[in-house]
C-alpha cells in the first residue's frame, strides 16, 4: 500500500501480547553469536532489523537454527571471532546491526564491507570508526568521511589501551564498543562529555553479564572491560517485549479510554522506554503495572508536561502525539539524539505535528508544542521512519481522519502494527 486511511477513532481498549525488543534481539544475538556454547534465543523480533543481523550472522560463519514456525532460536556459539574472514553485508537501515558488527568485524582480521541504504550512509558513525582505529583497527570509508559504506581491513589490536568515545551523538556507539572488546583482550572506555540514553548502555552491561562478561564502571565517563573476559553461553534467554512498541498502545489507552494492557515488559524490564508509563502517569493517566505487564487508562484533556527524554528517545516520539490531547503547552528536551535516527526526527515531527494544527517550535534538542482546539485531518509523511507511522496512527483518536503515507515502513520493527492498532478500536 502507498498509503492507510485511518479513520475517527472514539475509543481504544483491550489487552496485546508486544513483539520482542529490537535492541535485546540483535544484541543477544550478537553476543550468543560470539559466546562459547549453545545459547537458546526466546521470542526475537519479528522484523526487518533483526533479519538484517541474523543473515549477517549467517554470512560470517554462525550456526543459527529456527525452532518449526516460531521467533525461538538456537544459535552455536564462536567461542570468539567470526571465522568467515572476507564478507560484503547489505544491512538496510538496522543501526543496532551495523554498529556493534562494525565493531566485531574492526576486531575479527578479516577484510569485510558494510553498506545499507542510503539514509544508513547518512547516519554518522566516525566517533565509533575514531575509537577503533585507536585501538588498532583499520577501518575505511568507502564515500563521505564519517558515514557508511565502510571498508574493515585486518589490524594491529590494542585492546587493552584506552579508547575515548563521544557520549553525545548515539549511545550505539558506546554499546559497540563494550561488546567488541573482548575480542581484543579487553579494554577501557573514555566517554568524553555527557553520554546519552545510558539506559541502553545499562541494558547492554545486563545482557553483557549474562553472558560473562562484566564490565566495570566509574560513573558513565570511565568503563573496563576486563583482560582475558570471554562470553560464555548463559544456556536461554527470553527477549523482553519491545517498550518503545508499548509506548503506543498504552498512549492509546490514556487517549482512548482504555483500559489499554500490553503484555511482555513490566517492571521487572531492563529497557528505558519502560518509563513512559511514569510520563502518562504525569499526565494524569491512571496507570498500573506487574512484572510483565502494564496497563493505562484515560480520557483529555490530558495535562501537559516539560520534561527531559534523553533516557527515552524512542518514546519521546509517542509523548510528541500524546501532547496533542493536553490542555496547554508541552515541551521535549534532550532529544538531540533525534536528528540522526531513520530521519531528522526533530525536523519531520515538527512538520507533521503541525499538519494536525499544532504550533510547534522546534530547536537543536528540544521541541514545544501547543495543541489546537480542535485536531484538523491531515495526510501524514513518514520519511521511511516506522516510529512516525506508528505514533500518527494516535492522532485519529481526535475525532479525525489521518492518512499514514508509506505504511509499511513499520516492517522496521514491529510489521503487525496496524492490524494491533485496529483490533483494539471500539
Amino acid at each position: 500500500m502507498d498509503y492507510l486511511d485511518v479513520p475517527p477513532i472514539a475509543a481504544m481498549a483491550g489487552t496485546m501480547v508486544l513483539p520482542g525488543s529490537k535492541s535485546i534481539s540483535n544484541r543477544t544475538l550478537l553476543l550468543a553469536a560470539l559466546a562459547r556454547g549453545d545459547t537458546e534465543l526466546r521470542g526475537l523480533l519479528d522484523a526487518d532489523d533483526v533479519d538484517r543481523m541474523l543473515d549477517a550472522l549467517r554470512t560470517l560463519g554462525v550456526a543459527i537454527e529456527r525452532r518449526g514456525e516460531s521467533r525461538d532460536f538456537l544459535v552455536h556459539g564462536l567461542g570468539g571471532p567470526f571465522p568467515i574472514k572476507s564478507a560484503r553485508l547489505f544491512l538496510g537501515n538496522a543501526g543496532t546491526a551495523f554498529r556493534p558488527l562494525t565493531a566485531a568485524l574492526a576486531f575479527s582480521q578479516g577484510n569485510y564491507e558494510l553498506s545499507g541504504i542510503p539514509r544508513m550512509h547518512e547516519r554518522p558513525i566516525g566517533d565509533l570508526v575514531d575509537a577503533l582505529r585507536a585501538l588498532g583497527a583499520d577501518i575505511r570509508y568507502l564515500s563521505e568521511p564519517g558515514f557508511p559504506p565502510l571498508a574493515i581491513a585486518p589490524g594491529r589490536l590494542r585492546g587493552t589501551e584506552r579508547a575515548v568515545i563521544r557520549g553525545d551523538v548515539s549511545s550505539q556507539f558506546l554499546t559497540a564498543l563494550l561488546m567488541a572488546l573482548p575480542l581484543a583482550g579487553g579494554g577501557t572506555v573514555e566517554v568524553a562529555g555527557e553520554l546519552i540514553s545510558q539506559p541502553y548502555v545499562e541494558m547492554t552491561l545486563e545482557l553483557m553479564a549474562r553472558f560473562g562478561v562484566v564490565a566495570e564502571r566509574n560513573g558513565w565517563h570511565m568503563l573496563r572491560v576486563p583482560e582475558a573476559a570471554t562470553y560464555s553461553s548463559p544456556g536461554a534467554i527470553a527477549v523482553e517485549g519491545d517498550a518503545s512498541s508499548a509506548s503506543y498502545f498504552l498512549a492509546a489507552g490514556a487517549i482512548g479510554g482504555g483500559p489499554v494492557r500490553v503484555q511482555g515488559v513490566g517492571l521487572d524490564s531492563i529497557q528505558g522506554d519502560v518509563q513512559f508509563a511514569r510520563t502518562l502517569e504525569s499526565m494524569g493517566t491512571s496507570v498500573e503495572a506487574g512484572r510483565d505487564w502494564i496497563e493505562a487508562c484515560g480520557r483529555p484533556p490530558l495535562r501537559p508536561f516539560d520534561a527531559d527524554f534523553n533516557r527515552m528517545p524512542d518514546a519521546a516520539m509517542t509523548a510528541a502525539v500524546t501532547a496533542l490531547f493536553a490542555r496547554g503547552p508541552s515541551r521535549l528536551r534532550g532529544i538531540g539524539s533525534w536528528r540522526v535516527k531513520e530521519t531528522d526526527r526533530i525536523e519531520a515531527m515538527q512538520a507533521e505535528l503541525s499538519k494536525l494544527g499544532a504550533k510547534v517550535d522546534a530547536g537543536p534538542d528540544w521541541l514545544a508544542i501547543a495543541p489546537p482546539d480542535k485536531l484538523s485531518a491531515a495526510t501524514i509523511d513518514t520519511y521511511d521512519d516506522h516510529r512516525i507511522a506508528m505514533c500518527f496512527s494516535l492522532a485519529a483518536l481526535g475525532g479525525i481522519d489521518v492518512r499514514i503515507n508509506d505504511p509499511r515502513c513499520v516492517r522496521k520493527t514491529f510489521p503487525g502494527y496496524f492490524d494491533e492498532f485496529r483490533r483494539l478500536v471500539r
